[in-house]
């Protein structure tokens, strides 16, 4: 765990987040940017003058997370002054939730991050810091994203106040109505990420500026059902196990003093974008499976292609807090009503299930971690 000190922060974000940027400052100061300071990415300014906060990746879906074996050194050595920030490396675990449908004009979302208590058996991970996200469809583009982190880790509550106070003048009048139509659970995908950071510049392109890249390696299931329960079509409460890597400029460095305009600055962003994609693309060629959606969407259609109808959704009536339970008084087993749900349980099936089981946060950054050739 020595080379990679930010794991120890797991269960302190801001601590972790702090380490983060203290490890970027240090390899920005190795690449001789000591005058430089750090700046977030920019709102979007669109045509008719919306501030939009865009979400500015891409990324590529694969069969397995196997075949992403050394991909640090790839990108090192395939990306032209793409410079790796040491220490850099963090894991997540997580579900995510898919809370609106396929037919609604942005996708909802929940998300949980998932740690093991002390000295807990391996085999139970518990949810924590809870977040609520709307998103434009799509993954292709560069897509509004809103999100804010639940106090108290309360699904109930109404986010929209929340959004306000972090979003402004930013969350579209369409966003704004949407937060407020009633959320269901659609389906659950479980994740492991192994995600690290980077540095690119160009000058011929970006001039003084530096963008700093995150990447991370994600292993995913998805559920066969909204609620995990054992699917007879597919043998399992897995329906689709894939692997993805994602590519997204967090922010950038410029010298101090500087304002590079708004054009300039989207337009670097959207070079380093390519640049980090084009050989990606090459490498991955012959296994990227072509997936039009987001990880959220992949949920809406995984559960969509099992059959599972609008009206067994909403039969369904799952809400978001009773996966934040152990077992619930409003589920039984179909069986036995005698019998309550254990909730938790069929989440874990997501990582757990022994047959499809998401390799371990460790595994992944070793394997990314390892030579290529």
């Amino acid at each position: 765990m020595q080379h990679r000190p930010l794991f120890k922060y797991s269960r302190d974000h801001s601590a972790l987040f702090s380490e983060l940027a203290r490890f970027r400052n240090l390899a920005a100061q190795s690449l001789g940017l000591t005058d430089y300071e750090f700046h977030k990415t920019p709102k979007f300014i669109g045509p008719n003058g919306e501030r939009l906060t865009i979400e500015p990746e891409r990324s590529i879906v694969v069969p397995s997370v196997d075949l992403f074996k050394g991909v640090r050194q790839i990108l090192t050595d395939s990306v032209r002054s793409l410079t790796p920030i040491t220490h850099s490396e963090i894991g997540y675990r997580y579900p995510t939730a898919a809370l609106a449908g396929l037919d609604a004009p942005f996708i909802k979302r929940m998300r949980s991050e998932y740690f093991h208590r002390v000295d807990e058996d391996r085999s139970i991970c518990r949810p924590v810091n809870l977040s609520y996200g709307i998103k434009s469809r799509g993954k292709a583009d560069n897509r509004q994203e809103y999100e804010v982190w639940l106090p108290d880790d309360d699904p109930d509550l109404d986010p929209l106040p929340l959004l306000i106070d972090k979003y402004g003048e930013d969350l579209p009048d369409d966003v704004r109505a949407f937060v407020h139509q009633p959320s269901a659970v659609h389906g659950w995908m479980g994740v492991k990420r192994a995600a690290f950071e980077a540095l690119y510049q160009n000058p011929a392109v970006m001039g003084d500026l530096v963008m700093c890249v995150a990447f991370s390696v994600d292993a995913y299931n998805i559920g066969a059902r909204p609620d995990l329960s054992y699917s007879p079509e597919v043998e399992s409460s897995i329906a689709v196990s894939n692997a993805e890597l994602e590519w997204e400029v967090m922010g950038f460095y410029a010298p101090k003093g500087a304002h590079p305009d708004h054009d300039f600055t989207w337009n670097a962003i959207n070079h380093t974008l390519a640049a980090v994609g084009a050989p990606i693309s090459d490498v991955y060629a012959s296994v990227i499976i072509p997936i039009a959606e987001s990880k959220t969407e992949r949920i809406l259609s995984t559960i969509r292609n099992q059959g599972i109808t609008t009206e067994h959704i909403a039969y369904l009536n799952l809400q978001p807090w009773e996966f934040l339970q152990t077992t619930s008084e409003h589920r039984v087993k179909s069986h036995d009503p005698s019998r309550t749900v254990n909730l938790l349980g069929r989440l874990n099936r997501l990582f757990y299930q022994p047959e499809r089981k998401l390799p371990s946060i460790q595994y992944i950054h070793d394997l990314i971690s390892q030579d290529a050739y």
